[in-house]
């Protein structure tokens, strides 16, 4: 491992070094993306995209010989430099990545989480069409004014994996509401406020940031994590033997281990979930390919990359709406093998209404690759298109891996299991980095005791928001955030005890409180009936089991 200056005026040093050489290398990906935008002979929806995701591969690429060439390592050989590039990209972001990644495994089952955290529902079964139909008469009487309607279903290889609509529309007074309504009624005031596994989706990429700037620290913390895989690939000389060593109540070598373990398992997954992720943002982080091409025209590039979607202009003639549970029915006997995801209605109560059903056919990988316009006012279908641009689709594919909904239940599982193995990956380094015998006192021991409020605390908190379901009031107005707000103040909490006891401590209180979460989430989901309860209570039991374990082993606590 390359030995960190000791001088404070070689750290600064050091740090200006490497700040330096990410934003070189950040302008390098960022020019090199922008002439490629700019000079490829192919449509500039086509040249904008190849030249924003070739910025995404060059910055890596970038800085990792700027660290060889110029890093704060100094001359050392190439895997040494990646060695000190591995260490310090992992430790500065690793607290962010550690909690996108487990936010992120838990909305793989968001629809699930929603039913879990909705009560309410059990017993209410519509088809699609039916639940489309009811959502749209209520938000005709009680969201007329709103100049879009967004509801999603949750469709899956496997059938629809929620009865209910998601749907968001904008109230009177501009605010956005965003509920789940109700397939018998189409209401939102039979089911409780909450936001139920959406708050995992939207934290996984928002950090419950505003916009920009949730969004663009997730794109920092998604490249940082495809920088720290590549070079940890390159400083492994043992790939394949690691994947089978693992040598229990060792000290920091059982960490080691399980940190090598967990990165050679499922490195592929890791690998394309970090790229995925980052491409899913990457216009936020890269926007200079499309700036190049499309200059302060944004919203034609948006047309362009998905060209159904684009509204109808309004004429400011009141018309009604059709049914849509027709629709929806001629839909399915025409397409047998689309099952539309989201369903965007624009100007509902205009005679320029349009409707949107986007999705993905069977077997497809891509996002959103099927798009049918239909005009609102008669459901005269204005055009159905299938996305085969070449380019699009790649970066469809992509988007499509990240989230997806293509995935039947055992794939939804390994992306589950695969994303906790990445958790694991990320807080064994932390706790391998923090345990070195030279790092003890002063900032050192900060980290030390903050390490089990992340580590631990963000699974806690996290857990904690399925409890906090069943505690507040049904009745509450607001709820839904009320929901949020406790689940924070108690991470929060949790932090400060955190800071002011020894981390031996702290990790033994965290493993057992985050026992008993565990714990009574597995009882309060025997009032679940099916799968969705059997695998909250497996899942909760088995992982109760491994906190309970922590606590009685006996070896080093980081």
């Amino acid at each position: 491992m390359v030995k960190h200056p000791l001088s404070s005026g070689a750290r600064l040093k050091a740090v200006l070094r490497s700040f330096g050489i990410l934003l070189t290398g950040y302008a390098l990906a960022a020019l090199g993306g922008a002439v490629l935008a700019w000079a490829l002979p192919l449509h500039r929806a086509d040249r904008a995209l190849i030249g924003t995701m070739s910025s995404l591969v060059l910055w890596p690429v970038a800085v990792m010989a700027g660290f060889f060439c110029y890093g704060p390592a100094g001359h050392v050989p190439f895997r040494k430099a990646m060695a000190w590039l591995h260490n310090w990209a992992g430790i500065v972001t690793g607290w962010i990545i550690y909690i996108i990644v487990l936010s992120g495994t838990l909305s793989v089952f968001r629809p699930e989480i929603g039913i879990w955290m909705r009560p309410e529902l059990q017993g209410r079964i519509a088809t699609p069409a039916q639940a489309l139909q009811t959502a749209v008469n209520w938000l005709s009487a009680h969201a007329a004014t709103s100049s879009a309607w967004y509801l999603t279903l949750f469709p899956g290889p496997d059938g629809l994996r929620a009865p209910f609509v998601w749907a968001v529309w904008q109230a009177p007074d501009g605010t956005f509401m965003q509920r789940a309504l109700d397939p018998l009624t189409g209401a939102p005031d039979v089911i409780r406020d909450t936001l139920g596994g959406d708050f995992f989706y939207r934290f996984h990429f928002e950090l419950q940031l505003p916009y920009p700037w949730g969004r663009l620290l997730a794109a920092i913390a998604a490249l940082a994590l495809v920088l720290t895989l590549l070079s940890g690939v390159i400083i492994h000389r043992r790939i394949f033997i690691d994947f089978f060593t693992f040598r229990p109540a060792k000290g920091r070598r059982s960490w080691l281990d399980a940190h090598n373990v967990g990165g050679v398992a499922a490195l592929p997954f890791h690998l394309v979930i970090a790229l995925s992720g980052a491409v899913t943002l990457a216009t936020l982080l890269f926007p200079w390919s499309v700036q190049t091409v499309y200059h302060n025209d944004i919203n034609s590039f948006a047309g362009e990359l998905q060209p159904g979607s684009a509204p109808l202009p309004l004429t400011g003639m009141p018309a009604r709406l059709t049914a849509i549970a027709p629709l929806m029915q001629k839909l399915r006997q025409n397409n047998p093998d689309f099952t539309p995801a989201q369903i965007y209605i624009y100007n509902p109560m205009d005679s320029a209404s349009l409707i949107v059903f986007s999705g993905d056919d069977q077997g497809s990988i891509g996002n959103n690759s099927h798009v049918l316009r239909i005009e609102g006012k008669n459901g005269e279908v204005l055009s159905d298109t299938h996305e085969h641009r070449s380019v699009i689709s790649l970066f469809s594919v992509l988007y499509g891996l990240h989230v997806a909904h293509f995935a039947d239940t055992f794939t939804r599982w390994l992306y589950f299991l695969s994303g906790l193995l990445l958790a694991v990956v990320i807080a064994s380094g932390l706790c391998l980095w923090v345990s070195h015998p030279k790092r003890q006192g002063g900032m050192y021991t900060i980290i030390a005791r903050l390490n089990p409020a992340i580590i631990t605390g963000g699974p806690v908190a996290l857990s904690s928001y399925f409890i906090i379901n069943r505690l507040l009031p049904v009745s509450w107005a607001s709820r839904a955030e009320y929901e949020v707000q406790s689940m924070f103040i108690l991470w929060a909490v949790l932090v400060f005890i955190c800071a002011c006891l020894p981390a031996r401590l702290s990790w033994r209180l965290l493993c057992g409180l985050m026992s008993i979460i565990l714990l009574t989430i597995a009882i309060l989901s025997m009032t679940v009936p099916g799968a969705i309860g059997t695998s909250f209570i497996l899942v909760s039991l088995t992982l109760a089991a491994a906190f309970i374990a922590a606590i009685l082993h006996k070896g080093r606590t980081p």
